[in-house]
């Protein structure tokens, strides 16, 4: 059976001959104009939610040049005279996209043969196929939100604020409530469906589940009288990212019913807990945590246990359970790829931070 195409969330463009009709180094005076074919797919793109990059032979000031004439937000630049494979590799670690989620756009069929030979899962394009990519299944996401429409402005900022990072003399927390950082958790409600499909569906670093899960399963969910549905909002002086992680959370005795029905010890599961990349070392996933622990003992539970599926891309996820406090017993993956971490409620729970709103 032949499976979906992967849906493409991040495009990495040439400027020379593709963005602009022209070289930029030998264009004199007066640099080339943009493809205006190209700069409308670029935009078409990220109104969708997929992301733009550039990657070049040229010096920095290309880049800026092209900004300005095309008003885009490119959310990682790799300008240089080193291998473009190269730059793709360290667009996608520096995104935390996986190959098969990256496009690349050159008009150098030498280039498009390097990258691909180095990144045989990265979808390679001439500038003719791109103008015809809109009309692809891999550049058509099911649902786009309003975060997906601004998704290229918050990479935007998220640059800006990387480079602040690099140059800030103090620890990641010092720098976390230095630029302001503003976490929400609150109960989800109905209208954020939407966005928690589409974040179950995008992020596989920081997803307990390691899949998606569908708007009417998010509303069971929603509706039942023993689950919580949370949704995490990220902030701060940069910008706002919106709505960027949640959890699912039931009280139970091994079946699953209400914690208000269990008279012995109360177990809380959290079938599903996932965080946008963006959010990655800026304090919102260790504060979800620190929130469920103290949320569970609120509720009277003793225990907290959260499944997860144990992956090469989930390392980021399992590390973040281990600083809570939540530990897997040896030996006990289950046959479909999942480990129980869980914690004692008693004792020391993990610090909720001043900057973390809770409802």
């Amino acid at each position: 059976m032949t499976s979906e195409p992967a849906v493409i969330k991040c495009v990495i463009w040439d400027i020379d001959n593709t963005l602009l009709h022209g070289v930029y180094l030998e264009s004199g005076e007066r640099p080339p104009e943009a493809d205006p074919q190209l700069v409308a797919v670029l935009h078409e793109l990220a109104g969708r939610g997929i992301l733009n990059a550039l990657a070049s032979r040229n010096p920095p000031a290309a880049a800026d040049y092209v900004q300005k004439l095309t008003g885009a937000d490119f959310a990682a630049i790799e300008c240089g005279w080193g291998s473009k494979a190269d730059a793709v590799g360290r667009i996608a670690a520096g995104l935390s996209l996986a190959p098969d989620a990256l496009a690349f756009v050159d008009d150098d069929m030498i280039e498009r043969a390097e990258v691909a030979a180095a990144f045989p899962d990265v979808l390679v394009l001439t500038p003719e196929d791109a103008a015809e990519a809109p009309d692809w299944p891999q550049f058509s996401p099911a649902v786009i939100t309003a975060e997906a429409r601004r998704r290229g402005q918050m990479y935007a900022e998220r640059r800006r604020r990387q480079a602040e990072a690099a140059a800030f003399g103090g620890s990641r927390d010092e720098f976390v409530r230095h630029v302001g950082t503003r976490v929400t958790i609150a109960p989800a409600e109905p209208a954020d469906l939407p966005r928690l499909h589409e974040l179950s569906v995008r992020t596989h670093q920081l997803n307990s589940a390691g899949e998606p899960v569908s708007q009417d399963e998010l509303a069971r969910h929603l509706a039942a009288p023993g689950d919580a549905v949370v949704q995490v909002t990220l902030a701060d002086d940069f910008g706002d990212d919106g709505l960027v992680g949640a959890a699912i959370s039931t009280g139970n005795d091994g079946s699953r019913g209400s914690v208000e029905s269990v008279p012995a010890m109360i177990v809380v599961t959290v079938p599903l807990i996932m965080m946008s990349c963006r959010a990655l070392g800026r304090g919102a996933l260790d504060a979800l945590l620190a929130w469920l622990c103290r949320a569970a003992v609120a509720s009277g539970a003793a225990e907290l246990q959260i499944p997860c599926l144990v992956s090469e891309r989930n390392v980021p996820m399992r590390l973040a359970l281990a600083a809570a406090g939540l530990r897997a017993e040896p030996g006990s993956l289950a046959a479909d790829g999942r480990a129980t971490f869980s914690r004692s409620l008693t004792g020391e729970l993990p610090a909720l931070p001043d900057w973390v709103s809770a409802g």
